[in-house]
């Protein structure tokens, strides 16, 4: 009777247990893993230079003669049109030369008209004999030298007026104003420059290549980014390379201005990115963190995947590292088209299931279900 009781308690509870469990069996969980394809190319060499956003045209303007400034009209960032005064400075002492220089200039007048005037009586005494020769020729000198004297004081009197003239700075070209070297009071020397003026629809990117690298950029491919927005790309082309090391830095400065006029904020820090065929050896170009070792030799975690479905499984796989770029390795001895797997290559296992970035996200949630 007991034994009766026992098998029936054990199948109630065998029935209860049944009722209890799931009608699906439970689903593989496969690990997540991001994977990269791969693709084929020539061998390629890439470089990033940092460069600045710079005008082809930028001039600094400078006062012809020196003095103590009294009006400053313009600040950074101004934009000015040809002939616009940027600055003024103190014009007292070239009025004052002007002048004098006119003064000299009138009695040098007086006295090249009354020498003419004797030349030209003494001219018409000549004829009966009442002045001789000499004096005749004497009147004569004097109203050349009078007149040479009347021209000299006249140039002088110009070059006064043309300092008075210079006082005045003016912009000698449209564009805008990129530096501001003075201020009211400051006393300036006569060709110091005191503004820069650049033409913002010229913008040049300006790097410094190591002289290693010289030969190398000559011959590349090249595009640029702002850091403003380091995702939009634009080609370059070499305008201007130095034929002369820097003196500090021992590096070659280039310029380069876009294909495609474009505008461009002057003083933008840029990145310049060459690209050049080095060889004609196919390499596939992965991220480096794809990397890993399989007996002492450079391997990859291939994937292999079931059908057309997003999941598989990894193997190792020996390749052929033929260098790196950047964040790069470059390699061969996988077929073309295939997945390897780029982050946490420490945790794979050979043959683990693993799931590809389109059915990670469905696997996840299956297996919470």
């Amino acid at each position: 009777m007991k034994n009766f009781h026992a098998t029936a308690v054990t199948l109630a509870v065998v029935a209860l247990l049944s009722a209890c469990s799931p009608d699906k069996p439970p689903v593989e969980t496969r690990r997540p893993v991001r994977t990269s394809e791969i693709v084929y190319d020539a061998t390629r060499e890439a470089n990033r230079y940092a460069g600045t956003v710079q005008s082809r045209f930028e001039v600094d303007q400078a006062f012809r003669v020196g003095g103590k400034v009294s009006r400053r009209l313009v600040d950074v960032g101004q934009v000015v049109r040809e002939g616009d005064v940027l600055a003024v400075l103190d014009d007292s002492d070239y009025r004052l030369a002007e002048e004098a220089a006119r003064q000299q200039w009138t009695a040098a007048v007086a006295v090249a008209r009354q020498a003419e005037s004797d030349r030209k009586r003494l001219g018409s005494l000549k004829a009966d004999g009442s002045v001789s020769v000499a004096d005749d020729e004497k009147a004569h000198s004097g109203a050349q030298s009078a007149q040479a004297s009347e021209g000299a004081l006249s140039r002088q009197l110009e070059l006064a007026g043309n300092r008075v003239k210079y006082a005045v700075l003016r912009a000698s070209r449209s564009g805008v104003v990129t530096a501001v070297r003075l201020e009211v009071g400051q006393v300036v020397a006569e060709g110091q420059p005191v503004v820069a003026i650049a033409d913002p629809g010229t913008p040049e990117i300006v790097v410094d290549v190591p002289e290693d690298q010289l030969a190398a950029f000559k011959t590349a491919r090249f595009k640029a980014s702002l850091a403003s927005s380091p995702d939009e790309h634009f080609e370059l082309a070499l305008r201007e390379m130095s034929p002369q090391a820097a003196a500090q830095t021992r590096t070659y400065r280039a310029r380069l201005k876009p294909v495609s006029a474009r505008p461009l904020p002057l003083g933008a820090t840029a990145t310049l990115v060459t690209d050049r065929v080095i060889s004609d050896a196919q390499v596939a170009a992965i991220p480096a963190t794809a990397l890993t070792q399989s007996g002492g030799r450079p391997a990859v975690w291939l994937v292999k995947r079931v059908g057309n479905e997003p999941v598989g499984s990894v193997d190792p796989m020996p390749v052929a590292v033929h260098g790196y770029r950047n964040d790069l390795a470059l390699v061969s001895g996988l077929p073309a088209g295939g997945q390897v797997v780029t982050a946490g290559v420490q945790k794979m296992a050979p043959g683990l299931k693993v799931a590809l970035p389109d059915a990670a996200l469905d696997t996840t949630q299956q297996a919470a279900r």
